[in-house]
């Protein structure tokens, strides 16, 4: 029996999108931007939800891990998590591309890639705990028009598309109105290697003594969905990448917060990041 707010979410947002001919996604020819964006947030909804079943479906069971590193693990179920994300999205769209943390899929030249991190939270999904998320981000010409994040656990789904109001089923939210660091809580995360890992306690430690409680909560695409709701007040992390939080970054500025992205140097689309709800000095914790 899935969730009440989840069955909710999925009678306001989840309906079938067309599958448009790739000449219609040309976007010079296309005649009617702001329904072809809708059709596209309707599909990454879909795309989001049925994932998400897959997910809550092997939650707590046996996993086949593919890879176990220091910092991370990858799961089987990352990869056929965004097979079926996939097939959903270049099905309804064989013209474009998708960027994934597991792959790389469709037409290279697109200007269309959907990006996708099919379990954002693996090692909290591994362990059994209950905080992690489907992402999916499509960006045309280089430009973020669609976010979409979904949490199978909760029941609870992000919708976005730019210029529209960000919602969390069907309803628009929007970020905190705290200003003061000690009114707010934080979420730092530590990254993967040495020098993240260092940056971020560093940084974890300095605003320790500032905010009003710490999280270091495991999904950074949760993380600012909670930002762009008012449950969060900011998001800091020196290496992350674009899959994490691509969805998130259209969510929070629609919700009236501030995401600034440093691209790191060497590696493409990794970045560091600070999100917040543009009211907090989030600069003095850095």
């Amino acid at each position: 029996m899935e969730p009440t707010s989840f069955r909710r979410g999925r009678r306001k947002q989840h309906a079938r999108a067309r599958a448009l001919p790739i000449a219609a996604l040309d976007l010079a020819a296309c005649g009617d931007y702001a329904q072809l964006m809708e059709d596209d947030l309707a599909l990454a909804t879909e795309a989001a939800l049925s994932a998400g079943k897959l997910l809550r479906e092997h939650f707590g069971k046996s996993l086949v891990v593919d890879e176990a590193l220091h910092h991370d693990i990858k799961l089987a179920l990352d990869k056929e998590s965004q097979d079926l994300i996939t097939n959903i999205l270049l099905t309804a769209r064989p013209g474009d591309a998708l960027y994934g943390e597991e792959g790389i899929a469709g037409n290279p030249d697109s200007a269309r890639q959907w990006i996708v991190d099919p379990i954002d939270g693996t090692v909290n999904f591994f362990y059994g705990i209950p905080h992690f998320c489907v992402s999916i981000a499509l960006r045309v010409e280089g430009e973020i028009t669609v976010g979409v994040i979904h949490d199978p656990m909760v029941g609870e789904t992000w919708t976005v598309e730019k210029g529209g109001p960000p919602m969390l089923d069907g309803v628009p939210i929007q970020v905190s109105p705290r200003t003061k660091l000690e009114e707010s809580i934080l979420f730092v995360g530590c990254g993967k290697d040495t020098e993240a890992l260092n940056t971020g306690i560093a940084r974890f430690h300095k605003a320790s003594l500032r905010a009003r409680k710490m999280r270091m909560m495991g999904s950074a695409a949760l993380g600012m969905a909670y930002i762009a709701s008012g449950r969060l007040d900011a998001y800091v992390e020196s290496t992350i990448s674009l899959w994490d939080i691509a969805a998130g970054q259209l969510l929070v500025e629609a919700a009236g917060g501030k995401v600034t992205l440093t691209q790191k140097p060497g590696k493409a689309d990794c970045w560091a990041i600070v999100a917040s709800n543009g009211k907090i000095p989030i600069e003095e914790i850095l």
